[in-house]
């Protein structure tokens, strides 16, 4: 029987993806004015983006235990080995209460088959191991070779971004408020990337275009075999960054594909408009 795949929506894929891939997805949720809006579904990212540019506070949420309840029962009643592709365990308690809510479907299914897999990967870094994830069930992969794979696959993907407003990084705790006012006034863009699932300062950087050419610079130092891979893109409603980011990176390495797409509501209401990341792997599969 061909393996499941579940992922969540902060691996910023469109729902599309989803339905065309016969892939389970569960929703994290915005919170907007008191209103709880299920991620992709019931918000769109480019909304999100309106609201927090006329200066909305917004709030995140977690999957809730009752929705991975029902998702596994179900899945454990029809007998169908699953793998769950998951937000980061660092950035999210998605992970801990799938984990949990597992344990309980255990108990009354001992023989379902579930991995759940910590990506420590958001956004797209998570997406293109979703994908990877895909590719392994649809070529008819078992669940522990998939398990492994996917594992592997998460150690190596880099995630490389950078935010047009250090006020929305200093709201969720990342930067102190006195560091995100005189970064304003400088034109300072930081540079972050991921270390074990967390996000870790790496630079700052003055001005938009200085930003774009050290992305290529670490792209060059890190990245390994990239005119054979899928680099992805997201961005917080800057399509025009996106897209000469995408021209720069084309021109440098001529990778396979640039795939490139909207930060989603869950993430980009904590990095805000203007967020731009970059993905790839630093090793050969």
């Amino acid at each position: 029987m061909n393996v499941h795949i579940l992922a969540d929506s902060a691996s910023d894929l469109p729902f599309e993806f989803f339905e065309e891939n016969s892939i389970t997805f569960l929703p994290l949720s915005v919170e907007i004015e008191g209103k709880q809006l299920e991620d992709q579904k019931e918000i769109k990212p480019k909304q999100l983006y309106d609201s927090m540019r006329e200066g909305t506070l917004v709030r995140t949420s977690q999957i809730s235990p009752s929705l991975f309840k029902d998702v596994f029962t179900d899945l454990a009643k029809k007998g169908v080995p699953s793998v769950y592709v998951c937000f980061s365990s660092e950035l999210s308690g998605t992970y801990q209460t799938a984990m949990m809510i597992r344990n309980e479907v255990l108990e009354e299914f001992p023989e379902f088959e579930l991995s759940i897999i910590d990506t420590k990967c958001a956004s797209l870094g998570c997406g293109l191991v979703v994908k990877y994830a895909a590719e392994l069930a649809s070529s008819g992969k078992s669940l522990s070779d998939i398990d492994g794979a996917v594992r592997s696959y998460c150690q190596k993907v880099e995630h490389i971004f950078t935010v047009d407003n250090l006020e929305y990084l200093a709201r969720g705790g990342r930067i102190s408020k006195a560091s995100a006012f005189v970064g304003g006034l400088l034109n300072i863009k930081p540079l972050l990337h991921v270390e074990d699932g967390k996000l870790v300062p790496l630079e700052k950087i003055r001005g938009r275009k200085k930003v774009f050419r050290r992305i290529i610079e670490i792209m060059k130092e890190r990245g390994v075999n990239l005119e054979n891979q899928t680099i992805a893109i997201s961005h917080g409603d800057d399509e025009e960054a996106a897209n000469e980011m995408k021209a720069m990176i084309q021109e440098a390495f001529s990778p396979k594909e640039v795939y490139v797409n909207l930060v989603g509501a869950v993430i980009g209401a904590h990095s805000g408009p203007g967020t731009l990341a970059i993905f790839f792997l630093n090793d050969e599969l």
